[in-house]
């Protein structure tokens, strides 16, 4: 076989990922969590006024804006396009 991912050690990280998931969730405060969902909800609200007044817009440029780093504004616009946002730019 030649060279690529391996199934199985690509399916063993994903159970310890959702492992650790679990043990984090188990001793984080509720307080936190909900602080930290009020925050996302936030910056989601940003992202959406940014695309409304200042049209489609890339990860940098919306990271830029935001203070953010471009992955973290990567998951937030595939989020809001993935919850059924018009995608980026549509002004239909």
């Amino acid at each position: 076989m030649g060279e690529g991912v391996d199934p199985t050690q690509m399916c063993q990280s994903l159970v310890d990922k959702v492992m650790q998931s679990e043990q984090l969730m188990a001793i984080a405060d509720p307080d936190l969590l909900v602080l930290f969902e009020d925050w996302l909800e936030e910056l989601e609200a940003e992202v959406r006024a940014l695309l409304k007044t200042q049209g489609p817009l890339d990860d940098e440029t919306v990271a830029d804006k935001l203070g953010l780093s471009r992955r973290g504004a990567k998951f937030l616009l595939t989020k809001l396009l993935s919850e059924g946002a018009r995608p980026i730019g549509d002004e239909s």
